[in-house]
């Protein structure tokens, strides 16, 4: 073996062993999240809780998406990190984390208002409260994503879920209402501070100011990207808001948030460890187009079966996991669900064009993907909750027009491979959903199927996954059985030792 192959398998085993720990640490974090969502969902909360707590949220996040000002992204790309590169990018985070805070604090009495829920003030005002946490928790997690030290991010990823997710069903039963989600994130973003500081202890303090300039140039640069971004996710729960009700409000974000946890539970994890490991990648001058081809293979084959399965099997899921008070879910989370299967097809959108230098063409995308997702968003509120959950299909075919020439411009991939990937996946994804789509059509309808059904078929169609990804040779079924591999191996190694 060659010096060059022994550092490329090096650094596929780091990828490899730093992908385990994230997708660790995404599924457990789903499972403790989903867990307290059905049970606070169907015992102790209704719609208009849930509507009530997400537009505070989403206000608060649109507010405090900067929070770090882009440190976490500036330390992970930075060729070389010097102990005063560290303190520097501290104390831009403590700046920008205290600002924030204070304007989430100024707008709740406002806010208020414009929607005439009084409960907002509260809300927004304990929200608040926990970003001033944030930058114990961002820095540390920073550092230990350049060396690839996900198993930092596991420890402070469980610790926050289960605080959050113990603090809110206690204060659910006990009554607190849509405060009990905010007491819960407040709990949650303390103890991932504690945990993130025992794992990685990093000063805050002293503060210091000179030479910052570069970081802020970077960091602006970095957050208008994040905030036009956030903008686009964070928006929905607030225009909805606006126009419909909060129990419009809350089916809608029960069907967002769900969708949102699949996503996150298949692939989400993995993005965190990408942009380091791009980063590697430029440095060595190496083309970013065959790893690039890589990420989609595993994106597409997974993603794509389990969101498309997920809006297929979205009025059974609906009906079993919250009950008959959030059917209004089902459609809904159906249409959102096959949007993510747009936005999976192009991952690292956000990312990769930043890492090459291209931030201001991704501004102006971003601003113009954040109008598209108001303005349509607006329109399909005419026709209801439903028309929302249309709107973001129409959304997805914008968000291909706007980022599809971009990312081929930064990556250079290879079209006729990307095709066959896309053809490959689909192919899987079809074979994954034939169980469920006999059962419907030869058995029993979406309305009838029990949970035994529903987990019977969803077991048949991933064996038949598995078989098509082999029988088609999709790039992602050497990686998923390295995975698998890798995930087998440690354990025998420590029986070993």
């Amino acid at each position: 073996m060659t010096a060059g192959q022994a550092s490329s398998r090096s650094a596929s085993m780091g990828v490899r062993g730093a992908a385990v720990w994230a997708m660790a640490g995404q599924y457990l974090g789903f499972a403790i999240q989903f867990v307290s969502s059905v049970v606070i969902s169907r015992w102790f909360l209704g719609p208009a809780d849930l509507g009530l707590f997400s537009i505070a949220m989403a206000l608060a996040l649109v507010i405090a998406v900067i929070q770090d000002f882009g440190m976490a992204r500036h330390v992970a790309a930075l060729p070389q990190l010097t102990r005063d590169d560290l303190s520097r990018s501290s104390t831009v985070a403590v700046v920008f984390a205290l600002a924030l805070a204070s304007v989430i604090a100024l707008v709740a009495v406002p806010a208020a208002h414009v929607y005439h829920q009084p409960g907002l003030v509260p809300i927004l005002l304990i929200i608040a409260g926990s970003y001033l946490c944030m930058p114990l928790t961002v820095m540390p997690l920073a550092v230990l994503s350049r060396t690839m030290g996900f198993h930092g991010h596991f420890v402070v990823s469980l610790g926050g879920a289960v605080t959050q997710g113990g603090v809110a069903i206690a204060l659910a039963a006990w009554g607190w209402g849509a405060a009990s989600l905010a007491w819960a994130t407040l709990a949650s973003a303390v103890v991932r501070a504690i945990i993130a500081q025992i794992m990685r202890p990093t000063a805050l303090w002293p503060l210091r100011f000179d030479g910052i300039a570069p970081i802020l140039g970077s960091g602006s640069r970095l957050s208008l990207i994040t905030v036009t971004g956030a903008l686009g996710s964070r928006m929905p729960d607030m225009v909805v808001g606006r126009f419909l009700s909060l129990g419009a409000v809350g089916l809608f974000s029960r069907a967002v948030g769900l969708s949102d946890q699949f996503r996150m539970l298949i692939a989400g994890a993995i993005g965190q460890v990408f942009f380091p490991a791009f980063a590697r990648i430029r440095d060595r001058g190496e083309p970013l187009g065959p790893a690039y081809l890589r990420v989609v293979a595993g994106y597409t084959a997974v993603l794509w079966p389990g969101m498309a399965g997920l809006a297929l099997a979205a009025r059974p899921i609906v009906r079993l996991l919250y009950g008959p008070a959030w059917a209004g879910v089902a459609p809904v989370l159906g249409m959102v669900a096959l949007l993510e299967i747009v936005l999976c097809a192009m991952p690292l959108h956000c990312d990769l064009p930043v890492l090459m230098g291209r931030s201001g063409q991704l501004i102006v995308r971003n601003v113009i993907d954040t109008l598209a997702s108001v303005v349509l968003l607006w329109a399909g509120c005419h026709w209801g909750l439903n028309g929302a959950g249309a709107s973001r299909l129409v959304y997805g075919v914008v968000w291909v027009l706007l980022y599809a020439r971009l990312m081929d411009q930064v990556v250079g991939f290879d079209r006729r491979a990307l095709a066959m990937i896309y053809g490959k996946s689909a192919l899987a994804s079809l074979a994954a959903l034939a169980p469920l789509g006999l059962v419907y059509g030869l058995w029993l309808g979406p309305d009838a199927v029990g949970a035994g059904a529903l987990a019977g078929a969803a077991v048949l169609g991933g064996m038949l996954w598995l078989i098509v990804l082999r029988m088609t040779a999709h790039p992602a079924f050497v990686d998923i059985a390295g995975l698998v591999q890798h995930v087998c191996a440690r354990p025998l190694r420590r029986i070993m030792a």
